[in-house]
């Protein structure tokens, strides 16, 4: 058990990439809080991740499905939570398409879980809290693919109207929506953040950029969708795990915040930035016979539903609560390629 003169706050999907990063923060930064994380260990999560964390006395690792009412219940009783900052979700869009009932389940139906067993263990009844538990707060980790897809000109703020084109997008904005409900109906003390696509160390092997570093030094064709001309807002992990870290803090009870790095890319400028590091730090000659790493980009078909740009605004959180991102798109994806580099070529 923990020293009960500390917090303890419940956050989930830890091994996952965002929250596998967060923990490690959080708790370096904050020695008045204990950690449970709750994590399935589906395919996307890696308790290797969370290594520097295992032996720490107020950091705990419980296997098991947000959607098992009783299992969160047995949590909540067993070690008091007093916050909850809820990751787990379902992410690959990909696989939404293939699979959506596992995201409907999983980011509609666990969250609801999450919410209805904080709700009980802290509140009397609807704006009432019991004594002692006035503070507790639940953050719901959420994206900027609920707005839709953009012009070529616009922002998403946190008034842009919600429009998801995939199953995941759609779950997401979903479980906002019960977030939501809960802050309406019963009072409870919620925020939610919504933010731009993540980048750092740490991230699944599927995504984006880890798939382009991998097949890269394998020498594979590295697929880009449709015509590359995609456009994402790119942020730093860290510089998303700082942001929820003063939303979950000094955030408005009640308030949305978009956490974006304001770094657009193309996936074709994404593609064109990695391999011009990789051909300078791990010549393509000596190591695939090619001349460069570009040579292996290939275009393969687009994916169904295949949004064309998303790009944060996030005047909000840097006007109110005084965030900015430390890490540009330049520096960062040096850090990340290195970091990559190091766990491929072990």
């Amino acid at each position: 058990m923990f020293d009960n003169d500390k917090k303890t706050i419940l956050v989930t999907g830890c091994a996952g990439f965002i929250g596998s990063n967060f923990v490690p923060y959080f708790i370096d930064k904050y020695e008045e809080y204990n950690i449970v994380n709750l994590d399935l260990l589906t395919y996307a999560g890696n308790l290797e991740n969370l290594q520097e964390c295992e032996n720490n006395p107020r950091y705990k690792f419980i296997k098991g499905d947000i959607c098992n009412r009783e299992l969160v219940e047995f949590i909540f009783n067993e070690y008091d939570i007093q916050g909850v900052i809820h990751f787990a979700a379902e992410s690959h869009v990909d696989n939404s398409i293939k699979n959506p009932g596992v995201f409907v389940e999983t980011n509609v139906n666990g969250t609801f879980t999450l919410l209805d067993v904080a709700q009980k263990h802290w509140m009397e009844k609807p704006f009432e809290y019991k004594k002692d538990y006035e503070g507790c707060r639940f953050h719901h980790i959420s994206t900027d693919e609920v707005y839709g897809t953009l012009n070529e000109t616009d922002l998403f703020t946190e008034e842009t109207p919600y429009a998801p084109n995939s199953p995941y997008s759609a779950s997401k904005a979903s479980s906002d929506m019960i977030v939501r409900s809960y802050q309406e109906t019963y009072g409870m003390n919620t925020v939610i953040t919504n933010c731009s696509n993540n980048y750092g160390p740490k991230q699944h092997d599927e995504k984006l950029i880890p798939t382009i570093i991998r097949k890269a030094l394998a020498g594979e064709d590295i697929p880009i969708y449709g015509d590359g001309k995609n456009i994402r807002d790119w942020l730093y992990v860290l510089d998303h795990c700082k942001g929820i870290d003063l939303v979950y803090h000094t955030g408005k009870e009640g308030n949305v915040y978009n956490i974006g790095g304001r770094n657009e890319r193309t996936n074709l400028q994404i593609v064109d930035a990695i391999t011009t590091i990789l051909d300078r730090k791990v010549p393509a000659h000596e190591n695939i016979d090619r001349g460069s790493y570009k040579e292996l980009i290939s275009f393969v078909e687009d994916r169904a539903g295949h949004d064309r740009r998303y790009a944060i605004d996030a005047t909000k959180l840097e006007d109110e609560l005084g965030w900015k991102a430390d890490e540009n798109f330049d520096s960062g994806i040096i850090k990340t390629v290195e970091w990559y580099l190091e766990k491929y070529q072990k």
